[in-house]
């Protein structure tokens, strides 16, 4: 983990900067256990047999299961503010599944420090842009605006 954690007055400077996520692969037995998980067995998923007669050509990750793969992604290096206390999942301002993710694909994390903001009672909310990639494709597979609130 290499979290960037700075006095707030240097984390608002830092409003811009970018950073990206090592790769991590897709696999099918992960959609499989999502997809247990969630109740969601859609043969684009799950039937491999099936999925390659479909509209991608194989089984894809189900949006959600990307989307939940930032926590993972994003601890590989975020911001923070000095001092916290406890951080909580404030929620997403916007989230748009852009283009599948392949089975067996790998994907990365383009980490950018969006907005710091101080709220009171020693809040501090952060949005981070997060946008996924998958290895060797230019269009995004997935942009979101995360929002995180740190009690310092």
């Amino acid at each position: 983990m290499s979290f960037t954690v700075l006095p707030l007055d240097k984390l608002k400077q830092c409003i811009g900067e970018e950073k990206k996520s090592g790769w991590m692969q897709i696999t099918q037995d992960r959609i499989n256990k999502f997809a247990d998980c969630t109740d969601d067995h859609q043969f684009i998923h799950v039937d491999e047999e099936m999925a390659k007669k479909g509209p991608f050509g194989k089984t894809i990750a189900h949006g959600f299961l990307t989307l939940s793969m930032l926590t993972k992604l994003s601890m590989e290096g975020t911001w923070m503010p000095e001092g916290i206390k406890a951080a909580v999942n404030y929620g997403f301002n916007k989230v748009r599944f852009v283009d599948p993710v392949p089975s067996g694909s790998k994907i990365q994390d383009t980490m950018v420090l969006t907005s710091v903001e101080e709220k009171s009672g020693g809040k501090v909310l952060m949005t981070i842009t997060h946008t996924i990639h998958v290895e060797g494709k230019e269009k995004p597979s997935l942009v979101a605006e995360w929002l995180m609130m740190y009690l310092v």
